[in-house]
């Protein structure tokens, strides 16, 4: 398991470290105190996890997202910060985070929600859960009906886009065109009575899509 810290505070960095020392047998941890230095990463061993602090000095917020989930295509990228704010939540599952923690989160909290990342899964605080989906996501259908109208190849590129993964990497591992998937996101948009990715992702959560 290797996790590639992005945090400029030291102390924050060696608290996390010792926060997951037991998510699996064998961690390893690399440290950036910034989004330019985790871009030089050698990239010796590949990465499992990144943990992105949303303000870092530089290079930060959604500028930093955007250009770590370019440049590293493979690891879930989970931003860890003392926001809260649920409109901001959406849109950094939106830029391709698989995950958002707030750093008030319990160590039980954090543990579960990387877990669940690293099972393919994307985290979401449930206060974001509780206001983000649009008024058709919100409106009480049971999840059958609600994903019956899928082909189980559409059924799966939503589950890969749930796991945070770009159009580009989704196309590759389902072997078929960018154009292809973003048919296939189309018809499940419209069959969750969503209008992007990021209302899918919220919508599936609350619906309990296994991914």
């Amino acid at each position: 398991m290797n996790i590639l810290l992005v945090d400029d505070h030291e102390l924050f960095r060696e608290g996390i470290k010792l926060l997951l020392a037991n998510l699996a047998e064998d961690v390893v941890f690399a440290e950036a105190s910034s989004c330019t230095a985790a871009l030089a990463h050698p990239g010796a061993s590949p990465l499992d996890v990144i943990l992105l602090d949303f303000h870092l000095p530089g290079m930060h917020g959604f500028e930093a997202l955007r250009a770590l989930r370019e440049h590293f295509e493979q690891p879930a990228i989970v931003v860890l910060s003392a926001e809260e704010n649920p409109a901001l939540i959406v849109q950094a599952i939106d830029e391709g985070a698989a995950g958002f923690i707030p750093k008030t989160s319990s160590h039980a909290v954090m543990m579960a929600a990387l877990r669940l990342v690293l099972a393919g899964g994307t985290y979401l605080p449930p206060h974001a859960l509780l206001g983000s989906a649009s008024p058709a996501a919100a409106v009480a259908q049971p999840q059958g009906d609600l994903l019956a109208e899928l082909t189980p190849r559409q059924l799966e590129t939503l589950r890969l886009a749930m796991q945070g993964k770009s159009n580009k990497v989704i196309a590759r591992e389902m072997d078929v065109s960018e154009a292809t998937v973003k048919a296939h996101l189309s018809a499940s948009f419209r069959a969750l009575g969503v209008r992007n990715r990021t209302e899918a992702v919220f919508s599936a959560a609350r619906l309990g899509l296994k991914i």
